[in-house]
């Protein structure tokens, strides 16, 4: 993932031979008859005659036709002004170009206007093949990630990628290609090809999948939309020589082919830090229907509402939950299931140790609910505001939560009453940094309560990394 450094355009470079303002012009205006073409613009319309694309190697003119056709619809020097950074903004975000300048001119030649403008946009497309090195950080663990990727492939923003992942706990390889719609960007159809092999101490298990999938991502209104087929071929296995029997049964192979569908509204002014809107996510996974030996049925959703309090504080409020229905006679895998606890969900309690286990090894759940309560402060006495000391907050929580199994037998008042027994909880104190747009650590001071037979704790200090937190 990359980020985009886009020049500003403020102020626009303006190229022309009666568009530029003296500083004497200023103070003492020119009479009304020797009125410039400068103000004649600023106090009229005006009418953008052409715009071009200068730099084209082998992008394709019909693609950025989309992204810079507003720049026509514009009535005056401002609007123009306006439209022309909206057009750049949309040119970067497809990546395939380093650099876009634009330049605004008076038209000329035998059809000019009056009042007509000439808006180019001097792009600079990026390199044919491109390499990256860099960290990422998942949820409690650290990776190193070396990538290839083919931008622009075929002239309209589609882009090949392969990808190579070693982290602490897991290891992958993959390759994708991206293509978007044209003048729909967040339109796009997305295939991959991957290997991933992972390690799960909780639960003394490691795992290699082996997969292909197809995603396609579309707006709705003001929803956000992604259909998902996948079908995977997973290779269970014992990490140690202890792993319980248990887990000992789960091991060996087995075919998951799913079709799933994920929606989300998000108003969030942040995804890490937001002072106000909301955060809904519904996902289903339907398995076993388009072949594969694994058969169920899969619903979970996360809540969030933001809102800002007195002095920059702000209170957060989350709630997640979801629920696995195996379909058959067939139980379900080990792979499937919920897990819950650690310091990204119910702190306080070790990383996914809520819930049924045997010997030790945690085995997951087919229901269970989280919820949190935070209070997000700014450090005391504001240190480094403005600046470096933003990138931090104190934090108070209070979160809550349970895992189990159900016996679909029963109905959904015996289910709600089996969620609600031995709620897990805890409280407590930290501060939270912000690692760019996408991800945070936590550092904070736990206390549990609710502790059931065979839980993990972690009380007192504990630490998290991680793009998706309670």
């Amino acid at each position: 993932m990359g980020t985009v450094h886009a020049k500003s355009l403020d102020p626009l470079p303006m190229h022309g031979r009666d568009l530029g303002i003296h500083p004497d012009d200023l103070v003492e205006p020119p009479e009304p008859e020797q009125e410039s073409k400068q103000e004649i613009l600023e106090n009229k319309d005006v009418v953008v005659q052409h715009v071009n694309i200068q730099g084209l190697g082998r992008t394709k003119e019909d693609l950025l036709g989309y992204e810079i056709s507003e720049v026509f619809h514009a009535k005056n020097l401002i609007d123009v002004m306006k439209k022309s950074h909206v057009a750049r903004q949309k040119l970067l975000r497809l990546g395939i170009f380093k650099e876009v300048e634009v330049l605004i001119d008076t038209s000329e030649g035998s059809d000019a206007l009056p009042n007509g403008l000439d808006v180019t946009f001097e792009v600079t497309e990026v390199k044919r093949l491109t390499g990256s090195y860099n960290t990422m950080v998942g949820n409690n663990e650290g990776s190193m990630v070396l990538g290839l990727k083919l931008p622009n492939m075929f002239g309209r923003a589609e882009k090949l990628t392969f990808q190579f992942s070693y982290g602490t706990k897991e290891t992958s390889y993959g390759l994708s290609f991206f293509k978007p719609q044209p003048g729909h960007f967040e339109r796009n159809l997305t295939l991959n090809m991957y290997k991933v092999t992972g390690q799960f101490p909780w639960s003394s298990l490691k795992e290699t999948d082996r997969g292909a999938s197809a995603e396609l991502n579309f707006p709705l209104g003001r929803t956000n939309h992604t259909l998902k087929w996948e079908g995977v071929w997973r290779e269970l296995g014992c990490l140690a020589r202890s792993a319980s029997f248990a887990v000992r049964e789960e091991s060996g192979h087995s075919l998951k082919s799913a079709l799933s569908h994920t929606v989300s509204i998000d108003s969030r002014n942040s995804a890490i830090f937001p002072s106000r809107g909301a955060l809904l996510r519904i996902n289903q996974e339907l398995a076993g229907y388009t072949g594969g030996d694994a058969s169920f049925l899969k619903e979970d959703f996360e809540l969030q509402l933001n809102r800002r309090l007195f002095w920059d504080s702000v209170l957060s409020a989350s709630l997640w939950g979801g629920m696995l229905c195996p379909i058959g006679r067939q139980p379900s895998c080990i792979a499937d299931r919920f897990y819950l606890g650690g310091p990204t969900s119910v702190r306080g309690f070790g990383m996914y140790s809520i819930g049924p286990q045997s010997e030790g090894d945690y085995l997951g759940g087919e229901a269970y609910w989280a919820g949190g309560l935070h209070l997000y402060t700014p450090l005391p006495f504001r240190p480094g505001k403005g600046g470096f000391g933003d990138l931090f907050r104190t934090h108070f929580f209070l979160n809550a939560g349970n895992l189990c199994n159900l016996n679909y037998g029963d109905g959904p008042r015996a289910h709600l009453q089996k969620l609600a027994e031995c709620i897990r909880w805890s409280y407590g104190a930290g501060i939270v940094l912000r690692l760019g747009n996408i991800a945070r650590l936590e550092l904070n001071y736990c206390v549990p309560m609710g502790v059931q037979s065979g839980d993990r704790i972690c009380d007192g200090v504990q630490f998290g990394a991680g793009i998706r937190f309670l």
